[in-house]
């Protein structure tokens, strides 16, 4: 997938002036969302991502732990300037959706798996009770 194309599909999902307000949020989220996804499946989600997002994802920041999405939301908040609890949460939905969409559902699926409860809702596919 072309940049290009990643950040219009970012920026129309969460309805951004510019793709400069896309990419920044791509860059946090896919930051953190790294620090969390281990093995093949990250390696299979970075193949499918821009080249300038595939280098974030795969040099992450190191997690102590797995944020649960609520912990996911704050950090993610945390990073970008002027950020609120509800904006991240925009954010991150806006970006895991357009990842959820250039990984494919078996991919996503699997990316699910590794994650704490709640994230499919993060990634706009939220999973029926």
């Amino acid at each position: 997938m072309h940049t290009d194309v990643f950040l219009k599909e970012v920026q129309e999902r969460g309805k951004y002036d510019t793709t400069h307000e896309a990419d920044r949020a791509a860059r946090v989220v896919l930051a953190l969302l790294g620090a969390h996804l281990v093995g093949s499946e990250r390696a299979e989600l970075a193949a499918r991502l821009p080249e300038t997002y595939t280098l974030i994802l795969l040099n992450p920041l190191q997690a102590a732990e797995p944020l649960s999405p609520e912990r996911f939301v704050r950090a993610t908040a945390a990073w970008i300037d002027g950020a609120t609890n509800a904006t991240a949460q925009w954010d991150i939905g806006a970006v895991l959706s357009a990842v959820a969409d250039a990984a494919g559902a078996e991919l996503t699926h699997r990316i699910l798996m590794q994650l704490p409860p709640g994230y499919d809702v993060l990634f706009g596919r939220p999973t029926p009770p």
